[in-house]
């Protein structure tokens, strides 16, 4: 089939590009601004910006499937005041990836996956209080109920995501891993209170693909991997680099993981096990955090 991946130039959207083109379609990847990264950046590029492009030019004709990778969140916010986060998520959340998953309808693609968040189905409490949380499920909404007949879309609603693509420096992966070497100078070592679950970019592009083929039209998967407190975590991370340590637990705002995105609440622990009948359909790899760290700090 021919893909087109919307984020494709980042973690998510890129493993999963590559995981397409291992299984033979041909994939095409959108953003502002081209890759570097070998491999993604062999790929067909179409330029789009899905906020602020009129995409009734054309562009989308000729595609057959859509992965939508892209929607913003708290790093995207402007940080000088200009817009309350609400308007912002609003912008660029709420109407426009609706407006572009349309627009996609209308080009001719067939079957459409979304990547989105799992915090409006693990804490639901959050809709209405959190604008980011909000955001996310109104867009959620939105975008499922734009399924027909002639094009079924389905959400894939990911925990947080760990991976690696050779070449791709990822920022907050990268701090991670200096941090349980011990190099940065002047950051407090401990873990904070609770924990969350985890998924390797890997198994959600497994996910990904088995959802284009089979997914249910309509509805939004909640998917993940391995449970773990802060504390294991961020321990797997210190022994993977040779630095084991028994972290203390501490209230405390964490420079890694700071409250500002914990948005089920600081010190809630979000555990779950995917549901039975939807690993039936996107039968994703498990068990994968524990290997995947000692991957990423091997030289």
């Amino acid at each position: 089939m021919k893909v087109l991946v919307v984020g494709g130039t980042g973690l998510i959207g890129g493993e999963i590009a590559l995981y397409l083109q291992e299984n033979g379609h041909a994939v095409t990847l959108m953003s502002r601004k081209p890759t570097t990264v070998p491999g993604l950046a062999d790929m067909p590029f179409l330029q789009g910006d899905y906020i602020n492009d009129d995409f009734s030019d054309g562009r989308l004709n000729g595609f057959d499937w859509l992965v939508f990778s892209a929607a913003a969140d708290i790093r995207n916010i402007p940080q000088d005041g200009s817009v309350s986060p609400q308007d912002f998520y609003t912008k660029v959340n709420d109407e426009a990836v609706p407006r572009f998953f349309a627009a996609a309808r209308d080009a001719g693609f067939s079957r459409a996956v979304m990547v989105g968040t799992f915090y409006p189905q693990v804490a639901p409490q959050q809709i209405g209080v959190c604008p980011y949380v909000t955001s996310r499920h109104n867009t959620d909404v939105a975008v499922r109920a734009l399924s027909n007949e002639k094009f079924s879309v389905c959400s894939i609603n990911a925990p947080f995501v760990l991976g690696n693509i050779p070449g791709m420096d990822v920022p907050y992966i990268s701090a991670l891993e200096q941090y349980a070497r011990g190099n940065i100078p002047g950051l407090p070592v401990f873990a904070p209170k609770g924990g969350t679950n985890h998924i390797s970019s890997r198994s959600l592009a497994q996910a990904a693909l088995n959802a284009l083929n089979k997914g249910e039209p309509g509805k939004g998967y909640l998917v993940g991997d391995e449970n773990y407190s802060w504390k294991e975590y961020l321990e797997l991370w210190f022994e993977a680099v040779g630095n084991p340590l028994e972290l203390e637990v501490r209230e405390d705002d964490h420079p890694m993981f700071p409250n500002v995105i914990m948005f089920a609440g600081a010190g809630a622990t979000v555990s779950y096990e995917p549901a039975a009948e939807d690993m039936a359909v996107l039968s994703y790899d498990r068990h994968q955090i524990k290997a995947l760290i000692k991957r990423i700090v091997t030289p």
